[in-house]
């Protein structure tokens, strides 16, 4: 039994999700479709990048990863599809796979890529605007009945990357960024554990607040008090407990941190 996974930027209001799941399991009845996400924000492809980075190597070898975020959707963006190691992707070729291709890339494992150029394997009538239903469910389909990825169009070696941010060292310590605001009100920088070298975070500077030491829990500390801490998946993130700390600090992607180490 396949694996698909879903990420999109739909909501759950349109039945466009709904419509995908159909053509897929028109094609491959035993798939097994797994919801990551239909609540990316419209037309964040670099919101659905962290998410798929975050999320990929948690599912099982041969998992298809069908992300739909597709502002670029009937212009001359490619359709493609990709082997990422162990797993799939299928979907837009604009930049969605950069993270994940980059964590893949930093341990030497293989990707292939495939522009996906054989209408055999889209729907008869192609809309200009809805592809997730047209060409991408489809492909992922097939992929899971079987079909191998070289099957679907062009071997291409140059797949669309995003230019992400990166942590900047500075004399004691480190300039960061805002990547991500979770359900909660969490807000995610982009700098990770261990990147610090064993160092330790004194304090930590987000929007004139000043926040002391390190927490390794949200429930070690007072209702109401913000503090930092290495959340899930390795990065320094900034939390209200039992709060929000986005809409508190008025924060927005791309605000800078600015973090003391000793050490």
């Amino acid at each position: 039994m396949s694996i698909i996974t879903l990420i999109t930027d739909f909501g759950l209001k349109d039945g466009n999700v709904g419509v995908m799941k159909g053509v897929i399991w028109g094609i491959a009845p035993d798939a097994q479709i797994v919801d990551l996400s239909h609540l990316i924000s419209p037309q964040n492809v670099r919101e659905a990048a962290l998410i798929l980075q975050r999320s990929a190597p948690y599912f099982p070898d041969s998992t298809i990863h069908m992300v739909i975020v597709d502002p670029g959707v009937g212009t001359a963006r490619r359709p493609l599809a990709a082997r990422m190691g162990n797993q799939y992707f299928v979907g837009p070729d604009n930049g969605i796979i950069t993270l994940w291709l980059e964590q893949l890339e930093a341990h030497d494992r293989s990707c292939i890529f495939i522009h996906l150029n054989n209408s055999k394997y889209w729907l008869p009538d192609i809309s200009h605007v809805f592809h997730g239903r047209d060409i991408f469910a489809p492909v992922a389909g097939y992929l899971a009945s079987g079909v191998p990825l070289e099957e679907f169009g062009a071997l291409i070696h140059n797949p669309i990357r995003l230019d992400f941010p990166k942590p900047r060292r500075i004399k004691g310590g480190w300039v960061c960024e805002v990547i991500h605001l979770d359900h909660f009100g969490n807000i995610a920088t982009n700098l990770f554990i261990n990147q610090l070298g064993g160092q330790r975070v004194a304090t930590l500077r987000l929007k004139g607040v000043i926040i002391e030491g390190m927490a390794h829990t949200f429930g070690e500390r007072s209702p109401g008090e913000l503090i930092a801490l290495f959340g899930s998946t390795g990065n320094l993130i900034v939390c209200e407990v039992n709060g929000n700390a986005a809409q508190r600090l008025k924060v927005k992607i791309g605000d800078l941190v600015e973090v003391e180490t000793e050490g």
